[in-house]
């Protein structure tokens, strides 16, 4: 239990640094999708042959199209959160954020029979709930084009987080981090040709600050999967989100409304609440 935990403060983390970034006029979304696969792949890189695992079984048409179905919604929901962060602060980005645990969830429960904890299910959509009321301004939904980018992209990764679980009997959570980010970088570097002019030493030390973080977060993550299943473990790292609110509070000076006090409240309960059911 307590690994998840520490890993809802390393996505938390990660993000308010990345949104620090990003507020940089040298970067655009594009060029720091680019930098920041770059960086992760510089940070694995020197542990890689000690923690390499591929099983030949692997080399078949299952977990090869799984794996290319990975890598293009990985892509895209990279790259609709970068769009989102660099116009949305972190207050409004974060329920966009928490609507990817929900997406796992609900996807994890349809497509896998073994993820059909229907207690957990109920939890996850209270928590969506607590949403609608955090974004509802006279009678209707307040989203802009960044807002649905961020949507779109917290879809995208539960998308690739519980299409990842066809593929991790193949990998150790590391080689399967390593191999996804390589294609992602060579992908995101041939469409979009970066500036690399325009990173400087301060930049390049928060892209590999970030990047240790995003790669301890994904092997935490991974673990999860495997040992408490997709559902347990993703309703514990829905902690991120609050984190990440938090954070922006005490170092980025945001502000803080009524709507998401209550908001945040109700998520703290409903992990606990899953804590206590599940017992683990």
């Amino acid at each position: 239990m307590f690994l998840p935990i520490i890993g809802s403060f390393l996505e938390a983390i990660g993000m308010i640094l990345e949104k620090k970034v990003l507020k940089s006029k040298k970067l655009d979304y594009r060029n720091y999708t680019v930098f920041g696969f770059l960086g992760i792949l510089i940070v694995m890189i020197p542990f890689i042959y000690w923690i390499w695992k591929l099983d030949a079984l692997f080399w078949t048409a299952k977990p090869v199209l799984i794996f290319a179905f990975v890598i293009l919604a990985s892509v895209i929901a990279n790259l609709l959160t970068f769009y989102s962060l660099k116009r949305e602060n972190i207050a409004e980005y974060e329920p966009l954020w928490l609507m990817q645990p929900l997406f796992t969830v609900l996807l994890a429960v349809i497509i896998y029979q073994s993820e059909r904890q229907w207690s957990i299910v109920a939890i996850a959509i209270v928590a969506s709930v607590s949403l609608l009321f955090l974004h509802w301004k006279r009678g209707h939904l307040h989203f802009d084009k960044y807002m649905w980018a961020g949507l779109l992209g917290s879809f995208f990764f539960g998308l690739e987080l519980v299409a990842s679980k066809g593929i991790l009997p193949y990998f150790s959570g590391f080689a399967f981090y390593f191999v996804r980010c390589f294609f992602i970088f060579l992908i995101c570097i041939a469409i979009y040709r970066p500036n690399f002019k325009v990173v400087d030493k301060k930049i390049s030390f928060y892209v590999i600050l970030i990047s240790i973080i995003w790669v301890l977060f994904r092997v935490i993550l991974y673990y999860g999967y495997g040992t408490y299943g997709i559902v347990y473990t993703t309703i514990i790292f829905i902690l991120a989100p609050v984190l990440m609110l938090i954070f922006a509070v005490i170092f980025l000076g945001e502000k803080l409304t009524k709507r998401q006090i209550i908001t945040n409240v109700i998520i703290l309960v409903c992990v606990v609440i899953a804590i206590l059911i599940d017992g683990k």
